[in-house]
């Protein structure tokens, strides 16, 4: 393929977002609710200041995030990486590039302290992930995992303006937890592209043939390989619920992200870890009032 046909390609997308009008901060709070509407929920429910950081930051990570499935060819998605990489440094310069997402990082970053290296390491972890499609151990996972999620809680902490090392321990565990959760959630979506994220060293532990995740299958050692990794996403929750009390309260909503957690690794007992299931596939439609009650009880 020439290079003019890959450079219009990646362009493309982003040509068109320029030439319409689009209200930036309504462009992310949109973006947050089509793509990941249980962090959307987590994020109304925030003070209305860390509201606008919460929806900017979040729809930053999902057009990186997005990218993956955006293009067939790695080359492609390493220019489109390549774009938010050089973003941030715009962003930076008060010189932001002519997207919704990079103009709302920018507005925000006016008013509040945002750091430019944990949106830097969104990037980074999404590029050595178009490397690497699969995971060699449950700790690789874990590590990728930690990379693609405890960036934005930390980025959420130091908008807040509190430093502190509880808060800092509890949201590295929380971000792993998540991180180990969406990688379980998206297992049938990889399995579509013929591709196993579950790790190989469990795979080789419980002896699960890869042909049968590719199939959807539920047997036995399926089952026992998604138990594995959501018990290390649940450790990880516990470790993070241990220190919740000891941070600010300011800071309790930032927690609120466990909860649907919590209640997904739940539904995936239920069906004795079968990540196939249809009923995973289904919105949790008591999520919001869920969030309401913890948010109203001040309780996790």
């Amino acid at each position: 393929m020439k290079i003019f046909t890959i450079l219009r390609m990646t362009s493309r997308h982003f040509v068109r977002l320029k030439s319409t009008q689009v209200n930036p901060q309504k462009y992310c709070i949109d973006l947050v609710k089509k793509h990941d509407f249980e962090n959307y929920l987590c994020s109304v429910f925030l003070r209305r200041r860390d509201q606008e950081c919460a929806f900017a930051i979040r729809a930053f990570n999902i057009e990186v995030a997005n990218i993956e499935g955006q293009v067939s060819q790695a080359t492609i998605g390493l220019m489109r990486l390549k774009f938010w990489e050089e973003a941030i440094e715009k962003i930076f310069k008060d010189n932001p590039p002519h997207h919704p997402v990079a103009q709302e990082i920018h507005r925000v970053l006016e008013k509040n302290v945002i750091t430019k290296r944990n949106l830097r390491q969104l990037v980074s972890a999404r590029t050595e992930k178009l490397s690497a499609s699969t995971f060699k151990s449950l700790d690789h996972m874990e590590k990728y995992g930690d990379q693609t999620c405890s960036p934005i809680f930390y980025l959420l902490l130091t908008s807040c303006g509190i430093e502190n090392v509880n808060a800092d321990h509890a949201f590295s565990h929380l971000g792993k937890a998540q991180g180990l959760t969406n990688l379980i959630r998206s297992v049938p979506y990889y399995a579509q592209r013929k591709v196993v994220i579950i790790p190989q060293d469990i795979l080789l532990k419980h002896r699960v043939s890869q042909e049968n995740i590719i199939r959807g299958g539920c047997d036995k050692p399926i089952r026992d390989a998604v138990f594995d990794v959501a018990c290390r996403a649940n450790s990880h929750i516990d470790k993070a619920m241990s220190l919740v009390e000891q941070v600010p309260n300011r800071l309790f909503r930032q927690f609120l992200p466990v909860v649907p957690l919590k209640c997904y690794l739940e539904r995936l007992r239920l069906v004795d870890f079968d990540v196939f299931h249809p009923n995973l596939q289904l919105r949790d439609n008591k999520l919001a009032l869920r969030l309401f009650w913890k948010t109203l009880r001040g309780k996790l």
